[in-house]
């Protein structure tokens, strides 16, 4: 008899587990991908801006004020949905905004912020994304954001969207909505 219920016993106990990890699932963000990142230096870098390509930027030149450090290319669809909003938090102007150009021909970049507007304080150009991978970009967009030391305090994949921003950065940098 036990030979009999042994399989079936087997296959409750499996499917209680399969239930009990899509649940947990179920409550976590899907868009929340742990970075190791967080609460850690930002990774060094030097890279060149978009609109004056002699000029390069590095980790050190954007120490002293928190900012936002926003992926994105021309070729990212996601991108246009998010870039209003990109553009608000710009003028409202709590957060700098700098953007990190992500596997983009500067050409294209340069018609695309023509077309939609350049909310950037800055724009660092990753031609090959090797600063990407160093930041652990998955691809764009994803935002950063920054302290003022240097520290990375959040990341977030995706469209960045006005709960993201109002929940999560805003009382990061101690600002109110």
């Amino acid at each position: 008899m036990w030979q009999r219920a042994l399989p079936l016993l087997v296959f409750i106990a499996l499917a209680g587990l399969l239930l009990a990890g899509v649940r947990l699932s179920a409550t976590r963000d899907p868009n929340a991908l742990p970075s190791p990142l967080i609460d850690r230096p930002a990774p060094e870098f030097q890279l060149p801006t978009l609109h004056a390509p002699d000029v390069s930027v590095s980790r050190a030149d954007l120490l002293g004020k928190p900012y936002l450090l926003n992926v994105w290319a021309s070729w990212c669809a996601a991108c246009r949905l998010e870039h209003p909003l990109i553009d608000r938090i710009a003028k409202e102007g709590k957060v700098r905004v700098i953007g990190f150009n992500y596997k983009d021909q500067p050409a294209d970049a340069t018609r695309w912020l023509q077309q939609f507007g350049d909310p950037y304080a800055q724009i660092l150009v990753d031609l090959d994304g090797r600063s990407g991978i160093e930041w652990g970009v998955y691809g764009a967009p994803e935002t950063f954001l920054v302290d003022a030391t240097g520290v990375v305090r959040f990341k977030h994949v995706g469209p960045m969207t006005p709960d993201i921003y109002h929940d999560e950065i805003l009382p990061r940098i101690g600002a109110n909505p």
